[in-house]
């Protein structure tokens, strides 16, 4: 006579072989509701419905999830910035859609900030929290991460006789302090009381200075 085998039960929460993209996902759950400290490795196995332990075979520790979220983190900020630029409207004239990119840019920076505050702040999370010499995996969709689009910006602005040449070497850390700057105030510091088209008029006189004093 042949005994009954009841098959196993299987998991409904990932894949075979997802269990790290399910792991991830969870922590930018966190990362979206909390911040940085709201991702625990604990927390995210329970989420993805596996016991604590399993989780090591894909992240050593919570510093390791941390890094994961942060890249992907700053990766979708890339993913943003990109449809930024891709919305704006084609113009015939180089260096109006030069200062367009370079706006594009600047806009989807603050406006990510203000919409995905979690995920913002995890994408620039303390050094302590990870591996600064870790290859970090934060490109958009083409494949450069923020920082690397903020140069294309810039480099068009040369290439279409709105920035001096002369004026681009080092151009982006002063572009990028004065918006990260601004996003930082309006979410964690005294702006953080604006209402949004206040925000918003704010940030767009912002990106007017720093056309004009780049």
């Amino acid at each position: 006579m042949t005994k009954d085998v009841t098959p196993a039960p299987t998991r409904s929460t990932y894949r075979h072989g997802d269990l790290r993209r399910a792991l991830l996902d969870a922590g930018m759950a966190l990362a979206r509701d909390g911040g940085p400290e709201a991702v625990v490795l604990r927390e995210a196995t329970r989420r993805a419905g596996v016991v604590p332990n399993a989780a090591y075979r894909h992240f050593a520790n919570r510093q390791d999830l941390v890094q994961a979220v942060r890249d992907a983190s700053l990766a979708a900020l890339a993913v943003a910035m990109e449809a930024e630029m891709a919305s704006a409207p084609a113009l015939a004239d180089p260096k109006a859609a030069a200062r367009a990119g370079l706006r594009a840019v600047g806009t989807a920076y603050l406006r990510f900030a203000q919409r995905e505050t979690g995920l913002f702040r995890t994408a620039f999370v303390s050094p302590e929290h990870v591996n600064n010499d870790a290859v970090p995996e934060k490109a958009g969709e083409s494949g450069l991460n923020p920082f690397q689009l903020l140069g294309l910006a810039l480099d068009n602005m040369v290439t279409a006789g709105v920035l001096a040449p002369a004026r681009r070497p080092g151009a982006e850390y002063l572009a990028w302090s004065a918006v990260h700057g601004l996003a930082m105030l309006i979410i964690d510091g005294p702006l953080r009381m604006l209402g949004r088209d206040q925000a918003a008029l704010a940030g767009q006189r912002l990106l007017d200075m720093v056309e004009k004093g780049l």
